[in-house]
């Protein structure tokens, strides 16, 4: 192989594992959301939006191939969100 193929293969899997790390960390930050919630005893609402979003991450089908994690990580971003503003509603709501 030429040096040129090398660098992009490496180049190539340097990205695939730092986007695969971004998702995992998301991931676990979505799981540890959805744990608080559950022991400060609110609600958790939006249970289809955390379940979505880790068989979005699990499952094959994917709107991008798998070796590029940006629409898993997009998916888990926009999940933690809306956990987490679910749990801002609640205590909203609840302290008037």
């Amino acid at each position: 192989m030429s040096t040129e193929v090398t660098v992009l293969l490496v180049a190539g899997a340097i990205l695939v594992a730092a986007t695969l790390a971004v998702a995992i960390a998301l991931l676990v930050r979505l799981v540890r959301a959805r744990r608080d919630l559950r022991r400060a005893g609110l609600p958790v609402e939006r249970q289809w939006v955390f379940w979505a979003a880790v068989a979005y991450l699990v499952l094959p089908a994917d709107l991008l191939p798998d070796p590029v994690f940006l629409d898993d990580i997009g998916v888990l971003a926009l999940a933690l969100r809306s956990m987490k503003s679910a749990n801002s509603g609640v205590g909203r709501s609840g302290a008037q």
